[in-house]
């Protein structure tokens, strides 16, 4: 069992050195291109290791389905495992809204800007860690959890229908404050430094204020999905590999949408129809268990549908922008 985990964590730590410290080793502006081919590397990888869950649950690789996560067979776990991958992936386009907000606030070169994504996909490896276990634990323990979990989902989309990106104000984050009293700041960003020297004294750059928004963001929306998650499976390492392998791509696909992530205006209403059903489902679990096919089929049906609405409302604008205009009625006729 500390083997298979190992190795996972391990695959992660070494996918993450090849990125940084081999592929983005010097600071550049991130284009679509690049972007677009990064989000395929990844999604390609995903579904890679869902082949490794599906035929390490029906051969019972490393015990897992015996020892190691739930008895479920290979068509099952691999089920499982790609719901929770694309509800999480899902999840995450509101994610980057909220990030394309604090780079626009704290007007982050475009040049930085991977470096702060990097790090901060880093520490939301960590928390996601840190809250599954969490989760898991009081799911093993407290059945009624479940209950609480779908009702907070629901409250969740209730708040992301009324909750506008606009007036976000990254400066009065309450972490931002207490890193400006310990730390002196920086008149300017540093390169890609989160820490510099300033009269002989350690001080931090606005680099480092950009980070710690983006971490404390990150804690709010795990917040939101790992309980979504839990209401697809509750083993632990479905769970977990599903959740982190979403995450990874979150930065390239950030880098991919940032600049055509509002023509998408339905989007957010499709994650609110999401959120509102993972809920529902999750407070029927008890009584009535909805198949895993199903919940995918329906995640996947609200994605399209917010994804052509938004495409259909982007061309009629066009087309309205478009066409002259009738001004014939305005037109002064002689007797």
């Amino acid at each position: 069992m500390i083997w298979l985990w190992s190795g996972f964590i391990l695959l992660i730590i070494l996918l993450l050195a090849l990125d940084l410290g081999v592929l983005h080793r010097k600071a550049h502006i991130i284009k679509p291109k690049e972007a677009f081919a990064w989000t395929g590397f990844w999604i390609v990888l995903a579904l890679l290791f869902n082949l490794f869950i599906y035929y390490s649950y029906e051969y019972h690789w490393f015990d897992i389905g015996i020892t190691v996560g739930n008895k479920l067979n290979g068509r099952e776990a691999a089920l499982k495992y790609f719901t929770g991958y694309l509800l999480e992936k899902s999840l995450s386009l509101d994610n980057i809204f909220v990030i394309a907000m604090i780079f626009a606030y704290f007007r982050v070169p475009p040049v930085y800007q991977h470096r702060v994504l990097f790090w901060g996909i880093l520490g939301a490896i960590v928390l996601r860690g840190v809250m599954i276990a969490l989760g898991a634990a009081l799911i093993e323990r407290f059945s009624w959890m479940t209950y609480v979990f779908g009702i907070f989902l629901i409250l969740t989309a209730v708040k992301l229908l009324i909750t506008r990106h606009n007036n976000l104000e990254p400066g009065k984050n309450p972490l931002v404050k207490l890193a400006q009293k310990i730390f002196p700041l920086s008149d300017s960003y540093q390169k890609d430094h989160f820490f510099t020297r300033n009269n002989n004294r350690r001080a931090i750059t606005p680099l480092f204020l950009v980070l710690i928004v983006v971490e404390s963001s990150d804690v709010l929306f795990a917040i939101d999905s790992i309980p979504a998650i839990f209401a697809v499976t509750t083993d632990p390492f479905i769970v977990f590999t599903s959740n982190i392998f979403a995450i990874l791509g979150l930065r390239s696909l950030y880098f991919a949408l940032a600049a055509v992530i509002e023509k998408f205006r339905y989007l957010k209403m499709s994650l609110v129809y999401i959120l509102v059903y993972v809920g529902v489902k999750m407070i029927l679990s008890h009584h009535y268990l909805i198949p895993t096919v199903i919940s995918l089929t329906i995640i996947i049906g609200i994605l399209i549908t917010g994804i052509l609405a938004s495409v259909y409302a982007g061309k009629r604008d066009t087309a309205r922008l478009k066409s002259p205009i009738d001004d014939s009625a305005n037109k002064y006729i002689k007797p």
